[in-house]
Order: C-alpha cells, then structure tokens, then sequence
C-alpha cells in the first residue's frame, strides 16, 4: 500500500523582489509541514504551477487542470496535480501590478511577447491573480487527483457545508495498492466515492488515452519519426498551447518505447524560467507552451485543445473508444519490438550470478545472427543508454515476467508465419490490445465515481471569498492520526511472483545476406573439409591445388564457421604441432577467414579462431615454438577493445555456468567457447543462473560468501588469460614493425590526444620498468610494449570493475600485465630469430626481363604482387578469360623501363607469364599505399605507378622486401624519371655505354666536322645574342643600337658574353663566312627546307639579286637563332620584306614568333603562317619604354606599322590579291564586332560549337561578323562570312546533320584575303586593316594546363587504379566524359577543318595562338595532314613532325617534364592530343593514310619515353648546342642502337609492313573533312588496350611473339597438328593474332623463297610489284576490275563514312582493298603506293568452304614439301575461285591449303616416291606442275586418278 498523496500545496500570486512586471508564486500553505521521512518535499513546485509564468489576468479564467511531472536526484518522478484558479486582486495589490503591466506592455512592444491584455484596465477591480492547488504523489492517477482537487474548489466556490481540513486530511492519509489488479475506493468526506484501480502488472506503462491522441494529433508519420528520434537519442521537444495535451503527448512516446525505458531528461511541461534547459547537449523529451516559439507552426490545430485543461470540462462522449485504439497502437509497436529484439536473450553474457547478476549483452553476436550489421537504426538502438538500462533490468534471468517477455519467448514464431496474412496479424494486434486495455482496467463494470462538481459558470461570480487559510493543527492531527494506525498494522507487502524468464526459441540464422558468388553450397563446405584434411594428413599436393578454391569459398560466413570447426578438431590438449608447410596453410586460411572480419567480428569467427591461433604451432629449433598468432596479427578485429570485451565475457559465462553444474554434466571448465551453445540436455547459462538467483536466499551466510569468492576469482583468472592473449595479439612479431602496428584502428584512436603510439608523457608513465638506455631499437620496443600494456590496462580496468573484482586484485593485475608483456617481447625474439633462419618457402623463381641492346639493370628484382588496378581484362573481366591477376614476381627498373615479370597467384591459370611495364620517363604519379597482399592476406607496403602510355603498376612488396629496399628503390626511380640533365636520359646514355672508350672522331680532310661546325654556331649565336647589335647601315633598323638585352624570355641559360665585335651578323649569304655557309647548308637540309622546296616556297639564291617573280623567300635571318629562338634557322617570308625589318615585326609577338608561311596550297595558292599570340598591348608598351632612349610613342607606331606592313605584304604575294585594290572584302569591320553572333542550325563546318548541337551563323545582313568560339563546348558559332560557307551558302542548302561536311566550292567571291585566327584576349590589341583586306577570328581556344588536368582524368578513366564497386560501361563513360578530352579533340578538329575550309577558298590563315607551340602547332599540322595527301604518307608525315613539332619548337621537354626542372610542370600530353586527332581522321579515312593506326600509337608511345632523341629537347637551336642536330651526317654509323625514331621505323619498316596501311588507296585531290562532333569521336584503344604477355608492343624488339610451326604438317607422319591457338582477350595481342590476308602471303612468299634458296625481296617491292600487276590487269581487261568497280559505286565523300579496322602491330587486318582510277592516264606516284592485290586470294579469306564453290571433291595422298611423308587430304576443285583446296578431313571448314590454278602450268603422269602409298596401282600417281613447285598427287584407283586429271584440266582451258 502507498499512500495517494504526499503533500497539499496552496501556491498564490506574489509580487516580484526586484519589482519586474512578473509577479511570482508563493507557497501560502503545505501540509503536511514536516517532510516525509521517504520523500522529501519537491523543491520549486511554484515554478510548474504557472509555467507560463505568474502574471495578473484583466478577466476571470475558468479552473484549469494539468499534471506536471517532477524527477528527483534518485530518478524518482513525482506527480504535480494542479488546479488553477482566479481571484480578483486586493486593493493594495491593484496600483502596483497595473503599473507593472503598463510596464511590461512597453517590453511588450519592443522586444516580442505582450503577456498581458494589450488594454489598460478601466477599473481597478477588474484585476485578477491565479491560485493554484497541487497534489503532490508518486503515483500515477490523474482521474484520482482531477476529481479530488475539484472537489475541495466546488466545497469552496459552492459553500458546502463541509470542513476543508477534513477532506485535506483524509486526502493525505488516504493509502491505495500499488499494483496486482486490486481495487480500493474512497472518500473524502464530503458525500464523494471515488474507485481507484491498479494495473495488473506494474512494469507495462499506463497509457490511457494518450497514445491515441498523439497519432490523431500528428499523424502516423509525425509520430514514427518521434519514436525513432527518442530511440536514437535525439532531443524532441513538444509544443502546445495546452498543458495537459503536452503531458499526455510524454505520455504517450514513453508509452510507445517500452519495453526500453527512456533514462534522459523527461519534462512534460517546462516552466518559462527554465527554458535554457533546451540547450542542454544531451537528449531529452521536453513539452513547452507554444507561445514560446517565436513562430509558432503548429502542425494540427485540434479543435479540442481550447478544453484541453479545463479542470471540470464538458461532459463528451465517451471515451472508452479512444482508450480501445490507444492499446491496439501499442499493441503495434510492442509487435515491432518483439520482432527487433527476438532472440536476444541468447545474446547475453551472465558475467556474475552473485552478490547481484551482472550480465552483458554481445550486440556483435545479436546484429551478425540477425544479418542487420549495416543497419544502422539499430545499430544506434543497440548503442543507447535506453537499451542499456533494458538489459540489466530485463537480463536478470530470475523475475516476474510480463506481457513483453511473453511474446518475444512465445510467439515470433506465430508472427513471422502470420507475415504475409494481414487479417491475421490484425488479430494478433487485437488480442494484444485486449491484454493491455485488461492490465489497465481489470474490473470493467467498476461502480461510477460520485463526486461534486461547481455549478455552469460558477468561476464568474462576482461574489467569491478569497480561499481560506486553512488550519494546520487539524490536517496535521488527522494526518498522526492515521500515521499511528499504519505503524501497528503489519506493512502489507505483496510478495512479486518471480519466474525463470522463458528465452525462447535459439535466434535462427538468418540466411546469409551476400549474395553472388559466395553463396555457400555444401559442395563448397565440402571442399573445406577435404582441404584441411588433406593438410593433417600431409597430402600437400592435392591440398595446394583446392586452395584457392578454398581461399574463395571463404567469403562466405559457412564456410568460415566450417573452417574455424574443422580446425577445432585437429587441437589435442590446447595443442597441435604442425611441419612448417601445414602451419603455412593452415595460417594462409585463417588470414583468409580473418581479413573480411568486421572489427565487430558479428559472426564470431575471430572469436572461434582465438583459442586455435594459440593451439596450432611448429618448432623451429630445440625450446622455440612459434604460433600460429605471431602470423594473424595483421587485422583490425585483434586492436578492437569490444571484441575482447565480448570474447571476455563469452569466456567468463562459460566458467560460472561449470562452476554451479554438477560434475556428471560433463563440461570441463577449460573448454571455451565464444557463446554458451544449448543443447537439449544442456542447461543454457541463463537457466543455471535462474536456479542460482532462486536459491540464493536459502543459502547460509558462509555458503554465500564461499560462492562470491569463488566467481570473483574465475572473473580474476580468466582477467589474467585475457591479458596474456591480447599479449599474443597485439605484440607484433617484429617489433621494428611497430609502424604497422600504429596503423590500426584501435590501438592508434585509444590514444589519449595523439594518433601516433608514442605521446610526449610515454617516457615518463610507462618506460621506466624497461631499459630505455640500450639504443634505438629497444625504444622502438618499449614505444609498442607501452601501447600494448595500455591498451590491455584499459580493458582490465573496464572488465574487472564491470565484473565485481576486488581492489587488491585489480591492483594486482595492473603489477601483472607490463610483466606479461615483457615476458612475451621476449619470447618473440627468439621465434623472430629463429623464423629468420628458417629456409625460405620455395617461391617461384624470378623471370628475368629481356631488354633492349644498351638497357642496363639499375636495381635487380624486388619481389612483388602485382593487384588489379581497376582494368577488367586482367582479372579476366568482359573480355573473357581467365584472372591473370594478381600475379606474384619481381620488379625490376633498368636504365629505360620498370618492368614487372611473374606468374598468376592463381594456380589454376596455368604458366602463364605476366609482364607489364612502360618506360622510366613516362611516370607521371607515385604513390605509397598499404595494400593486403593476395595470398597471405598480410598488410604490407606498397607502391602505385601510373605512367602517360596509360600503364600502372599497382604493387604489393614481398614480406622479405624490407622497407629500405622498398625506399632505395624508390629514390632510384625519382632519380631516373627526373635526372638533373636531358644528357642523362636513356637515349643520350645508351650510345656512351656501348663504347666507353671511344677516342673523339677527327676528320681533317673535309674541312670542319659538323660537330665543331655546330660548336661554331653555338659559340657565334652566343655571341650574336649576349652583344650589342652591330650592323651595315643598309640593314640598320630605328633604335637599334641602344638596345640592351634580349627580352627576359631569352635568358634562360647563363651565357658567356664575350666583348669581341663581329661584323655583319645580318647580312645576306653573299657575304657569309666559309663555317656560316657549312651552317647554311646544314640548314637546307632539314627538313623544313626540303618541304618548301616542294611546295615551290622559293628557293636559297646565292645572289643578292632574287627573282622577284617569286612572291615568298627563304631568309637565312634566324640562321644564328638571334631574332627567335625557338623558330628553324630558316624561315619562309614574303619576298619584300627585308630582313632588318623582321626583327622589329618579332618584337610583337609572344617569344619573338613572328607570321611564318608553312605552307601553301597547290591549287588556290593561298597560304597557312603560323606565330605566337600577339603581346598585350600594356606589355608591349612597357617593354619599349624601357629599352629604348627615343620616345616610346614612335618606337611603338614603328612596331605596330611593321606589323601591318608585313601583312599586307603576306596578302600583296598572293596572286589573286597582288594587284587588287583590297575592296572586294565582306564588310567592314569593326573590334566592336568580335562579340555578336547570331546561332542557327547550319552545318558543322562553319561553327565551332559544342559537341552536341551544331550552332553556326546564319547571313544576317550584308555585313558579316566573326563570333567568338566558346571555351569548353558550350554552343557557338563563327559569324557568318566565316571562311568556309560564308553565307550564300546557307539560304541554298539544307542543314547537314551530324556536323557532316558539305561540298565545297560554293563560296561566294567576297571575302578578306588574310584570316588571323587568334585569343579572343590578345586580338583586342591588333588594328583592323584599313583597306580591310584581313580580318580577324576571335575563339577561345583551351590552355595548356586545361590539357594536362583533362589528361589526368582521362588517365583515371581508362586506368581506374583500384577495382570498381559495380564496373559498368556506364561508369567508364561518365568518367571519360567529365575528363573533356573528347571535347578538346572536338575543338581541335573543328578549328583545324575552318582552316582548312579557309585556304581551300583561296584565303590564306595566319593562325596566332598562345606563345605558338602548342595549339598553333596541333592546329596547322592538322590542316597540312587534312589538305595535302603527300602528309598522309610515312615520309610526308615525318616531315609534318619534323618541321612543324621539332623545328619550330614544340616544347618536348617541357611538356614532358624530362629533367628535374620540369618536375613542377608535369606532363602535358599536347604531341599525344595531336596524334588522337590524326587517329580520328584515319579511322574516318582509313584508304587515305599509307601508315597504320599503329604506327601512330609508336609515336604516341616513344614521344614519351626517351628511348630516341628525336622528341628530346625544346628547339633546334637548343639540339644544336647540345650537338644533336648534325652530328650523324658526317660520322660513318656503327650498328649502335638507332638514335633517332625515324631511322628506326625505317630500319623496321624494311623487314615487316606493321607501320604500312594495305588499305591504302589515295585519291590525289582529296581534301579531308573530318567529322568532328563528339557522338563521331571514339575512344583510341591505345588508351584503353593491354596485351599481358609481353607488355606493350612497341619495343619491338622485345615484343616478338612465340615464332608460330612453319609447316601444317608434322615429320612423324603423326594425324595433323592444328594450327590453332587459344587467344585470350585479356593476355595475347588479339590485333596481332587476328588473321591477316596480307601479311600472311607475304611471309608465306618469303618462306618458300627461303626454301628454294633464292634472296628473298624486301616486302614492300613484291608488294608494289603485286600492285602494278593488278593495275595492268585492270586496263588490260578494258574494264575495271572488281575493285574499282566497287569504288566506282561510293560517293564521293565515301571515306569520311568510316572504315573502320582493328589495327596491330603486324600490320592491319583486311577489311576492304579498294583502290580507285579515276583516270585510265593516272600514273602512280612516288608517293602514292597504292595497296592491291589479285582477286583471288581474297576470296579464300572471308568465305567459307560451302558447296556452291565445290566443283569436285574427293580425297587424295599429297606428298609434303621436301623430307616430308605422304598424307591423304579431302581436296575441293573450285571453278569459281580458279583454286585447288585441301582439308585435313571431309567436314573441316578450315582450309589448310590452296593451290591457284592460275599458277599451274601442266598436270602429268607421276612415279610413286619414297613413302608413297603401297597397295595403289602406280597409274593412280599424278604431278601438278606450278610456277612455284611440283606437287605429288595420289588417287585411291586408276579411275579417279584419270578423273580427276581431266577435271583440273578443263578448269585449265576455261580460264
């Protein structure tokens, strides 16, 4: 019994202290006065009675009702009933408090809430203050106090004649039961009956209706995330302008938690004074009045909440509806938590049974059984302080039992069946609401509460009493009255019915969640078991080859489980000694099984593994055993404190349930287990624990204490395994790996502040117990001894307190564990040592590398793994094929390359060997990684290359590689990638290594070597540029000799200066000395010259008097590289420039890189000049003002007048322009025109635009405008008199789709005869021609840095690095996409093809962008390639790279960050850019190129990795100083290896056509126009292709595949070997093993030429040889031949259609031969090799044998070339085809030989030969006669013999 109430209150209004405009409550009365012994009076009452605060009202309120609730310092609630009511205010009261609220009005105003009226009241009386009466009780019976405290007011208001002290006394002595379902009724003495009933069960919450109102309230949704915020710990805070609804609403959510309880801050209603609480950083539940919040957005406005608090409301409907819904929602949720939390009560640790039970929960164990570790809402649930408190409460095994713990024993069953039924469900819920809606009403036809209520509208009397002051002596007496009746009664204590807590079914393991591969069928649990007994039982062999498949199967949690039990078996006595290969294996597993553990371990396999890492173990000598632990150690879990906690506890269960079993059980103490298992006739630890707890009061004192020692002892030992165990664990084998050991999660984040191991205090708190003095290493021991001992004190601390252990013990363990350790360190030692002697496993030996003549090792092979790095094809991905890796080798790094040699870790892939490396030079990114290798799953250190020929190298080092090798090999790579000079590359170092001791050449009799000739030049260019300028007067330019120095882009390298004079610098050749003129005719040598030689750009007279009638020259004025440094020694300007003039035209251009004419068109003789962006006008202004004494205006105008005399003069050489007056331009033209342009869908050519929406100009008006090209693809296009489809051309066609090209020669007559494309930024500063006879191209192109990050992501996207989560084609675009490099290249083409458009027109284009070397220089070779055929030739396009890329000096070097300077610069891949975009035009154009794609992809390869000096170095000028550029051409070569790459492809392309196009078939006139939009584009496989066998293909020395069988047949007369050979996608080169036509004749040719003893021809000339012969047959027939005719039939533009051929080294595959006459007179070029062959050869390749080009068949013996025996064949005679086909067999398809009938010359009689056929008649033998040889035939008979004669001679006679 309880008593109903604890104390009456009276709180009245009272004025403020410091006078504010609040008043305050004040406590009138208490009774009782004195506290309660047991519950002391609630401190700060009159703060809830008005939460709103106490303030005076202008009107009278009627009574308000709530229940505020208290929690004291021992979690205690207290419950505060309060009835308001309003008096008017006495008079002396009055003038204060309207003061006061007149004040608070103005607050009011200013600053946000008017708490009172807003008008003043008229009269004084009108004021009225609350009264408020409070109930306090710890019980819970709202009804109870609602009725009670109305009562006492009606007595009041009414004037009944009833004494009020005796109510308030029978109130406070009035005792009621606490629970059992007991009914009890009351009376206060006043006429009233009351009946109070309690709950059947005190632990299941009272509701009401609370719940109920709070879903109609908020809604379902509202509600559930409030339940999910409560249970996650987030704050949640209520607002209401009704008290009683905010305390309901607690109620409620409370209601809903169970069966947690919460265990935060709970105030239903909180009073003003205390908002601040809110900002309190833990969780709460809070209700506050919404006035409160500023901007109330009250989420339901119930119509009920005006009633809510009235404390006598209206009479309603009943409410028992409401209640019935309120329990079938909780009924909801008490399903949902049965549901969450089944099973686990088999997740308990009983760590103590007595004095009290301790019991711990394993949330590992519950979320991996439950298959819910990724679930993080439970997660959270699992990790809060409600759950917590479920456990210890609900642990206990001995209890009374409730609804809850019925349900999640009794009926998950029924509701995982009752799943997918919901009428079944919704019974269930019902009958659960009937239990609940029972518990809180247990007698339903309860007798009606009587009690007396005010009359309507009493509380507006005008004619109340104040309340009375009541008389304390009389509660008081009435109070000791019934206080002395309790104290003789006997306390009534209900005894509680305690039970053994039912678990409950065993939580059923929920089928495993990984799906895919892993699922573990028995057959895979069978491999396990077969594995690990072929282990034991020493079968090594078989046990090595169902290792891997055992390593994969253990993915899965099955198969772990099995492994961890099979295991289990083989462990005698805590003790298994195994030989050093079963440990190998045996530890090989468990890092397999360990390295997917969670550091939760949910499934418990660590915990299985734990007592088998210390059983299993080898000797390695006499007194040192190593275990297994000391090789497991590398995994997260071991550095997880939970893990150990949990094992720990586990453990611990294990030894109290033996303790209190009886010994006939049969449990040895020592077995452990990481959970109790219950079988049937096992009690589970729970069950004895329940037994225990039920015993434990019949126990005498001494037994008692007996057993509490006993198990604080077990606690105590098992605290002492634990710490020797984690010891084990955590002590890593090698202490100097102590590094790793900081890496893990948990040692490194227990650290107090620091992440490292070692804290600045570590010397001083745990150090001193060691010797700190012995030198580096030991410290480095102590450094991980002293984590250790922490990280193993902290968790003894934590266990042993958890667990009950004594002080003194703890104390002792603390003394224990730094000796342990120490212990232990000391041990390791020795296996450490000892292990170090061990033999090395047999690893597999190390492939050596071949390499080229001259590369040298710099460090030998390091053993390695290589990973998959994210590409599909070598871990036998789309591609087919098997997982090629990860592979085990070495890797070496010579002079030129890193290159990884090895095998597959996966036995199953057969021998294959595994080679993958790229060039020193093309590193463009390394980094350290920690990766796990493949087959020990150890954390070692590892290394990631990326390099530019899209190769990386993801490495994992060998355990034996130590760390100093892993660095050494490191630095010696950086050295090697960045030496500190271009003369320490490969390509400069491999000719000096051949010949160490070559004394220096000397050759007198020719006059100056080149080599002194290019010191010469150097030394007269340093001279020329470190002087002043000293010239002949004809040639002085204004100002000249005042200038100082060269600009600062000059000053790259220190330069001597030398102060000797020399005259004339600049005069013409006439007057050259004899060493300049050496360098004069060195000059005409290059390249450049020669190609302008051809183009008829004039020629280097010898006299001063040139032919004027030619419009361009040759100017020798670079020739010392004084003007430009980067620019040719020769250069092509107009022929009326002088060259005086040049120097000062140079000075406005970036780097002096003035307009030079590169080429010219042959037909429309317009012409393409290339230069450097003009400088910005302020630049250029600066830099005359600062060099030159004469006023910097003039010297300005002189530049820029120049300037504009050397473009009229680039026009006047024009022929169509030269005599014109320069008005027949489109408009004029303004700057102020650059911006505007106006879009339409017109054809690609004319715009630059994006790559998805052609946009272009449309002809507005007679006046055209340029528009700018926008940056980065967005949509643009060129005004419309843009070079190419100028306007006409727009109102006549329809637009192209798809950016087609359309045809050209439709431009109109008006347009400007010079085109300068250049920076929309730099053009602003040029003047526009007056005569308009030039205009300008404002675009924006893309920088050189926009170049290298979009190679970056490109490099990403093709060579991921790591493996994807879910790899799909998707992914690859997405990142191919964001790279833009497709974008870049569209750009490119489409500025290239305006060009081209441009000239084609007949107007020349001065393209002038950036400092002129990189885009300038992709953009005009791509319109030489795109206009001139002679450039798609090999030679042509050598020259094209010679000169516009080498000569006029593209940055190499620089771009290639080849030396240490560069480093900073990093790779920029602007030559590559170039070459993509050559290999889009020749898969569009495929008959146009004499070379192949691969011969593209060698260049791309070689730019990069410094194997030739070719692309080494940023100039000419500065190849001259280094002695580059003409050092070969006097010397007589050795055999050295080629320096350059063009001497090398010629070398190559002399044995094998793999650099030649068979399907090229040119048409002389063609000028390609490209499509260029993005969707046209594709990937270039050079990016993206891989061949495993031998690395990439473009050393071809070392890419020379198995030399395939020469002949089909085999010499021991054997059945025919088949020529086939398994190609895999993902290891050979498919390009070269797919089968070409071509090449395989050609090198059949040179076979049998070989054979027959003749010289064999060079390739290309039996080729060319082929060709003719086809030709002439051709004309001979008088009409086409197949070929031509087939071309005939394509239109015109039919090559920009796209043939599209898989390119390979050796050669291209066969797909078309066509090749076009367009004219019967057209002779073949020099240049123009065109690719055809005799039809009939083609046939055989591409049809099948089918019958309708079998005219006879039949089998007959074939004699073998020379030495080989007879062989009977199934041989085909085709008409069709003119052939003669053998087959190994009848139904063979593939033919393995043709005869050509064409060849035959006679068929005759033959003689049987040596193996011949014995039983045929010697008739049957015949020979067939051929150009070639004579082939021996046999028939089976006479007859067939003669049939088959005639046959094959009537074939003969038809053709």
């Amino acid at each position: 019994m309880a008593r109903l109430a604890d104390y009456f209150v009276l709180v009245a209004f009272g004025p403020h202290p410091r006078g504010s405009g609040e008043g305050q409550g004040q406590i009138l009365q208490r009774f009782p006065e004195k506290d309660w012994e047991d519950n002391p009076f609630p401190q700060g009452i009159e703060l809830f009675c008005q939460p709103s605060g106490w303030q005076l009202c202008p009107e009278r309120n009627p009574p308000t009702f709530f229940v505020a609730v208290l929690t004291d310092i021992n979690s205690e609630r207290h419950y505060c009933a309060c009835l308001t009511f309003w008096e008017p205010v006495e008079s002396t009261q009055e003038v204060m408090c309207t003061e006061d609220a007149t004040e608070k009005e103005e607050e009011a105003h200013g600053g946000g809430q008017a708490q009172l009226s807003s008008t003043a009241p008229a009269q004084p009386g009108q004021l009225f203050a609350p009264k408020t009466l409070v109930l306090v009780s710890r019980l819970d019976h709202a009804d109870v106090f609602r009725n009670s405290l109305g009562l006492i007011y009606t007595i009041h208001v009414e004037g009944l004649n009833v004494n009020l002290e005796n109510v308030i006394g029978n109130l406070l002595t009035c005792t009621v039961p606490l629970a059992g379902g007991s009914q009890r009724t009351i009376s206060l003495g006043a006429g009233d009956r009351q009946v109070i009933q309690t709950p059947l069960v005190d632990s299941l919450p009272v509701s009401r209706c609370s719940v109920a109102l709070l879903f109609r309230q908020l809604g379902i949704t509202n509600v559930l995330s409030l339940f999910c915020a409560a249970l996650t710990e987030h704050k949640v805070l209520f607002l209401s302008r009704s008290y009683q609804r905010l305390a309901d609403a607690c109620r409620g959510l409370l209601a809903l938690l169970f069966p947690l309880r919460y265990s935060f801050t709970y105030v239903p209603i909180l009073p003003a004074q205390l908002l601040e609480v809110l900002s309190t950083p833990t969780p709460f539940i809070i209700g506050v009045n919404a006035a409160f919040q500023a901007e109330t957005q009250e989420l339901v406005l119930d119509p009920e909440l005006e009633l809510a608090d009235l404390a006598f409301p209206p009479p309603t409907t009943s409410a028992s509806s409401l209640k019935m819904q309120d329990k079938e929602l909780r009924a909801v949720f008490l399903r949902l938590f049965a549901q969450l939390l089944q099973g686990y009560r088999w997740c308990l640790h009983i760590v103590r049974i007595h004095p009290e039970p301790v019991i711990r929960f394993h949330k590992a164990a519950f979320l991996g059984q439950r298959g819910l570790v990724e679930d993080d809402f439970l997660m959270k649930v699992l990790e809060g302080m409600a759950f917590a408190g479920f456990v210890s409460e609900r642990g206990v095994p001995y209890r009374s039992t409730d609804l809850f713990d019925e349900l999640v024993a009794h009926e998950v069953a029924r509701m995982r069946a009752d799943e997918n039924h919901p009428h079944r469900v919704l019974r269930h819920v019902q009958e659960l609401a009937e239990q609940l809606y029972k518990n809180e009403n247990p007698y339903p036809a309860v007798a009606m509460h009587k009690v007396q209520r005010p009359g309507e509208a009493s509380h507006l009397r005008r004619t109340h009493r104040p309340f009375p002051r009541l008389d304390e002596g009389t509660v008081q007496w009435i109070v000791d009255q019934a206080a002395a009746k309790m104290q003789g009664a006997p306390p009534a204590v209900k005894a509680e019915r305690r039970t053994t807590v039912p678990s409950g079914p065993p939580m059923t393991a929920i089928l495993e969640r990984c799906s895919g591969p892993h699922i573990n069928s028995a057959r895979r649990l069978e491999v396990v078991r077969n594995c690990i007994s072929y282990v034991f039982e020493g079968k090594m062999l078989e046990a090595k080859k169902l290792l891997p498949a055992v390593l994969r199967a253990l993915k899965g949690r099955a198969a772990r489980r099995c492994l961890a039990h099979e295991l289990h078996l083989h462990v005698q006595q805590n003790r298994a000694v195994l030989d050093h290969q079963q440990f190998d294996f045996v530890v090989r597993m468990m890092n397999c099984c360990l390295q997917d553990c969670t550091s939760l371990d949910e499934h418990g396999i660590a915990a299985a593994l734990l007592p088998l890492v210390t059983a299993f173990c080898r000797k390695l000598s006499p007194g040192v055993t190593q275990f297994a632990y000391s090789c497991v150690q590398e995994h997260v879990v071991w550095s997880t404190p939970q893990f150990w906690e949990a094992m720990f506890y586990g453990d611990v269960q294990t030894h109290i349930r033996a303790l209190y079993l009886e010994p006939s059980d049969g449990v040895s103490p020592t077995q452990e287990t990481g959970e109790a298992q219950s079988q049937d006739d096992e009690r589970s630890a729970l069950d004895v624990a329940s037994e225990q707890r039920r015993l434990w009061p019949t126990l005498s004192r001494e037994k008692q204490q007996e057993l509490v020692q006993k198990e604080e002892s077990t606690v105590f030992s098992q605290a002492i395994h634990y710490a020797n165990r984690m010891s084990y664990l955590l002590l890593p084998l090698d202490s100097s790996k102590s590094r790793l050991l900081r890496e893990r999660a948990g040692l490194g984040d227990l650290e107090s502040a620091s992440n490292s191991l070692v804290t600045n205090s570590m010397a001083g708190s745990v150090a001193e117990s060691y010797d700190t003095e012995s030198g580096f290493e030991d410290a480095e021991t102590c450094d991980v001894a002293g984590a250790v001992v922490r990280f193993i004190n902290r968790f003894v601390d934590k266990v042993c307190t958890e667990s009950g252990v004594t002080s003194d013990h703890l104390k002792g363990l603390h003394v224990m564990v730094p000796d342990i350790v120490q212990m232990h360190i000391e041990t390791l030692e020795a296996v450490h040592r000892e292990s170090k002697r061990l033999p090395p496993i047999q690893k597999p030996k190390l492939l050596r590398p071949r390499l080229l003549p001259g590369e040298e090792c710099v460090l030998d092979g390091l053993r390695v793994y290589l990973l998959p790095d994210g590409r599909e094809e070598g871990v036998g991905g789309s591609g087919g094929g098997p997982a090629l890796l990860p592979a085990e080798g070495a890797v070496f790094l010579t002079t030129y390359r890193v290159i990884f040699t090895g095998m597959p870790t996966d036995p199953l892939v057969g021998e294959q060997v595994v080679v993958r490396s790229f060039p020193v030079a093309a590193l463009t990114k390394e980094k350290r990684i920690s990766v796990q290798t493949p087959v020990d799953q150890l954390l070692q250190d590892g290394l990631q290359l990326r390099s530019c020929t899209f190769q990386l190298l993801k490495m994992a080092f060998d355990e034996e590689v130590g760390s100093d090798s892993a660095e050494l090999f490191r630095k010696q790579l950086h050295k090697l990638r960045y030496p500190p000079d271009i003369r320490a590359t490969f390509a400069f170092t491999l000719g000096s290594a051949l010949t160490p001791g070559r004394p220096p050449r000397v050759t007198k009799d020719k006059g100056p070597s080149f080599r002194t000739l290019s010191r010469n030049l150097v030394k007269n260019a340093k001279k020329t540029i470190g002087r002043q300028y000293v010239t002949r007067k004809k040639y002085n330019p204004p100002g000249w000799e005042h200038r100082g120095q060269p600009p600062p882009e000059d000053q790259e390298d220190e330069i001597s200066v030398s102060e000797e004079l020399e005259p004339s610098t600049l005069t013409p050749s006439s007057a050259l000395k004899p060493s300049d003129r050496m360098t004069m005719s060195s000059l005409v040598e290059r390249a450049c010259c020669r190609d302008y030689q051809r183009l008829g750009l004039g020629t280097l007279s010898s006299s001063l008097s040139r032919a004027k009638s030619e419009p361009f020259r040759i100017s020798p004025v670079n020739r010392m590289y004084a003007i430009c440094r980067s620019y040719p020694g020769l250069l092509i300007v107009p022929q009326s420039i002088q060259d005086n003039a040049l120097q000062r035209v140079s000075r406005c251009y970036r780097q002096n890189r003035f307009p030079v004419v590169c080429w010219r068109s042959g037909r429309s003789k317009a012409v393409l000049l290339r230069s450097g962006g003009l400088h910005g006008k302020g630049v250029v202004g600066l830099f005359k003002a600062q060099n030159t004494p004469s006023p910097g205006q003039a010297q300005a105008d002189s530049s820029s007048l120049e300037q504009e005399k050397y473009l009229q003069a680039v026009v006047s050489s024009m022929p169509r322009y030269a005599d014109s007056s320069g008005r027949n331009t489109l408009s004029s033209f303004s700057s102020a025109h650059m911006g505007g342009h106006v879009p339409s869908p017109r054809a690609r050519v004319t715009t630059l635009s994006n790559p998805l929406a052609a946009s272009a100009s449309r002809w507005t008006a007679s006046r055209g405008k340029w528009s700018s090209v926008r940056a980065s693809g967005r949509s643009s296009g060129l005004g419309a008199d843009v070079g190419s489809r100028l306007a006409g051309r727009d109102l006549l066609s329809t637009p192209h789709t798809n950016g087609a090209p359309p045809d050209s020669g439709f431009l109109r007559p008006q347009r400007a005869a010079l085109y300068i494309i250049g920076d929309k930024a730099q053009l602003k500063g040029v003047r526009p021609d007056p005569l308009q006879q030039w205009e300008l191209v404002p675009i924006e192109v893309f920088e050189a840095r926009q170049v290298k990050a979009s190679f970056k992501k490109l490099l990403k996207a093709c060579v991921p690095g790591c493996p994807a989560t879910e790899p799909s084609p998707a992914s690859f675009l997405r990142s191919l996409e964001d790279s833009e490099w497709l974008i870049q290249i569209h750009k490119l083409l489409q500025i290239s093809v305006l060009v081209v458009e441009l000239l084609d027109s007949g107007s020349s284009v001065l393209v002038s962008l950036e400092d002129g070397w990189d885009i300038t220089t992709q953009v005009v070779s791509l319109v030489q390639l795109l206009s001139d055929p002679f450039y798609r030739t090999l030679e042509g396009f050598r020259l094209l790279v010679e000169k516009e890329w080498l000569s006029f000096g593209h940055r190499f070097s620089h771009r290639g960050a080849h030396t240490l300077a560069g480093q900073s610069s990093g790779f920029t891949p602007v030559f590559l850019q170039f070459l993509d975009c050559v290999h889009q035009v020749h898969l569009q154009f495929p008959m146009e190129f004499e070379f192949s794609q691969f011969y593209l992809k060698f260049l791309g390869y070689h730019h990069t990795s410094r194997r030739f000096r070719t692309f080494l170095l940023d100039s000419d000028y500065e190849r001259i100083e280094l002695g580059l550029l003409y050092e070969e051409k006097g010397e007589r070569r050795g055999q050295l290896a080629c320096k350059s790459v063009w001497e090398y492809v010629d070398r190559l392309s002399k044995r094998t056509p793999m650099f030649y196009n068979y399907t090229y078939a040119p048409e002389d006139t063609e000028v390609l126009r490209p499509y260029s939009n993005v969707s046209n584009l594709k990937v270039w496989d050079f990016y993206t292709e891989e061949t495993l066998a031998e690395g990439p293909p473009y050393d071809w020395e070392l890419a020379q595949g198995p030399p395939e069988p020469p002949e089909e047949e085999r010499p021991d007369g054997g059945a025919p070997q088949s020529r086939r050979r398994v190609v895999w996608p993902c290891y050979d080169s498919r390009p070269r093993v797919q089968p070409d036509a071509i090449s395989r004749l050609l090198e059949e040719l040179q076979r049998l030429e070989t054979e027959l003893g003749r010289p064999s021809e060079r390739w290309k000339e039996t080729w060319d040889r082929v060709k003719a012969a086809q030709r002439l047959e051709g004309r001979q027939d008088g009409r086409g031949t197949p070929s031509s005719l087939l071309v005939s039939a394509v239109p015109h533009h039919r090559r920009s259609l796209g043939v599209y051929l898989q390119e390979g080294p050796v050669g291209s595959t066969l797909s078309l031969s066509l090749d076009s006459d367009q004219s019967s007179g057209s002779t073949t070029s020099s240049s123009r090799q065109a690719a055809r062959r005799s039809t009939s050869t083609l046939y055989s390749q591409f049809q099948t044998a089918e019958s309708e080009n079998r005219s006879y068949e039949g089998t007959l013996y074939k004699k073998g070339a020379f030495m080989k025996p007879w062989k009977a064949r199934w041989f085909v005679l085709d008409k069709t085809k003119h052939q003669l086909r053998y087959y190994d067999h009848r139904v063979d398809t593939e033919c393995k030989g043709v005869i050509d009938l064409a060849e035959v010359e006679a068929v005759a009689p033959g003689t049987p030969t040596i193996g011949a056929p014995k039983t045929v008649d010697e008739k049957a033998f015949f020979d067939v006669k051929t150009t070639r040889r004579v082939y021996n035939f046999c028939a089976q008979d006479v007859p067939s013999a003669q049939q088959w004669v005639d046959r094959i001679q009537s074939c003969l006679s038809d053709a």
